[in-house]
């Protein structure tokens, strides 16, 4: 550590990655300084993206499980729902999340300042006329929602802009493909709305196993999700009866109170000042790092969604601590190994994996490949008049069977695959599965049993 600059390190960016990276290095007694150009820290996830999306998702839960208690024997009537209430105790909840970063970073040591930061040399970070040197700058600016530019976009909003809905939608159109939209279309709808999902092509979530699309399509379906393909938004137009969208193909659907667009997001670093520092960023605004996060420029890093690598949250925070410990705590080596990353869409219901999707397995193992699946009515649901599915897929490669992508949908799978990720992660094969006793009754059960 260096006495010639202000600090150790500073973080261009306060969300999840900027505020680990910092976190971890001020607890090795860094001198660290975070710079957040929003109000309040937290960035995307815990403003207006998973703690959020999370909060209203289990407002979506809790209507299916009422809508399920009959067939469990309760007579349950239900006098109303006030989305009203429910927004506010999420941000009363996010606020509570946003003042417990500013503590544990202040006993860490770490420094914030808020407003919006340029790199001026390497070294140099400048905010509001204010210059800060550091011997290291990592980036972890996150990202932006990407708007169509189309006649008539100034009509709908950003998955950024559904968060600061005060009122419940009636009818609802979600633009998008990707996890964002199928999660905002699925708890809309099982709130209440009337959701049409518009989607480019014949299918969503397209770099996922074929089986994942193909049922959570089935399932959104049967909760009264309608769902438009081919559908490319030219314009979009207000009329007498709400937001009216048109296609390329001049199909015209309307009636609508709200429009979101969830067409994908774009790194934030077109005005950071990167030119000045000499730090290079692909032909999608992306900036390149090695496996050490490290960017061209030796004292300049980056991570999280800036580099375009696995954009989650846990990544971007397993990134910065391990950047942290191999700096600031002599870890020699240490960094984020990015293969098998577990990921759960919090659709309805949930979707949860981990490694290679049948078609990347077959890609690369050829031949070798032994797929295992399974699709049933798990327990809960076979009480319910709602017979939501659940479904599995083990995929093994290898004369030892060696697994290699883990595929579920259904009741409970986003808490079902963290234990099982972790044993991909030691190179569980078929016959450890076998070997491990099932947990009965249980959904999980069925990955240790399949045949």
């Amino acid at each position: 550590m260096s006495e010639s600059y202000d600090f150790d390190l500073i973080a261009i960016g306060g969300g999840s990655g900027g505020i680990a990276t910092c976190n971890r290095a001020g607890s090795y007694g860094a001198r660290t300084l975070v710079i957040e150009s929003d109000p309040v820290l937290g960035g995307t996830c815990v403003n207006r993206g998973c703690v959020p999306k999370k909060v209203m998702w289990y407002g979506g839960a809790m209507a299916h499980a009422l809508r399920d208690a009959e067939g469990y024997g309760f007579d349950v009537t239900v006098n109303g729902f006030s989305w009203e209430h429910l927004v506010e105790k999420r941000e009363s909840y996010i606020s509570n999340i946003n003042n417990a970063y500013a503590n544990y970073l202040g006993k860490n040591n770490v420094t914030i300042v808020h407003g919006y930061a340029r790199l001026t040399d390497a070294n140099t970070v400048e905010v509001d006329g204010k210059r800060y040197t550091a011997e290291r700058i990592v980036l972890a600016p996150g990202g932006h929602a990407r708007v169509p530019d189309i006649p008539g976009k100034e009509l709908a909003v950003t998955s950024d802009g559904f968060f600061h809905f005060k009122s419940q939608p009636k009818r609802a159109l979600v633009l998008g493909a990707g996890y964002i939209a199928v999660e905002l279309a699925g708890m809309m709808q099982a709130m209440g709305t009337d959701v049409t999902l518009g989607i480019r092509k014949e299918s969503f979530l397209r770099e996922f196993d074929l089986m994942l699309q193909e049922k959570l399509m089935d399932e959104m379906l049967a909760d009264g999700v309608t769902i438009e393909k081919q559908f490319s938004v030219a314009s979009l137009e207000k009329l007498s009866d709400g937001i009216s969208a048109t296609t390329e193909s001049g199909k015209q659907v309307g009636g609508f109170d709200a429009v979101v667009f969830a067409i994908g997001r774009s790194p934030s670093t077109g005005d950071l000042g990167l030119e000045t520092a000499g730090v290079t960023v692909d032909e999608r605004g992306y900036i390149p790092v090695d496996k050490f996060q490290q960017t061209n420029v030796p004292s300049v890093f980056a991570i999280g969604d800036v580099t375009g690598q696995a954009e989650l949250t846990p990544v971007a925070i397993a990134a910065g601590r391990r950047l942290a410990d191999r700096i600031y705590d002599n870890q020699e080596g240490r960094h984020l190994n990015y293969d098998l990353i577990p990921t759960v869409v919090f659709s309805h219901p949930p979707m949860a994996t981990v490694g290679l999707s049948e078609t990347q397995a077959r890609e690369q193992h050829g031949e070798s490949i032994t797929v295992y699946q399974t699709a049933f009515t798990a327990m809960y649901n076979s009480f319910t008049s709602h017979k939501s599915k659940t479904a599995m897929k083990l995929i093994c490669a290898g004369d030892d069977e060696k697994v290699v992508g883990i595929h579920m949908i259904g009741l409970a799978a986003d808490e079902m695959l963290q234990g099982f990720a972790v044993a991909m992660r030691m190179g569980a094969t078929k016959r450890d599965f076998d070997d491990t006793i099932a947990i009965h009754p249980t959904s999980s059960e069925e990955l240790v049993t399949l045949r």
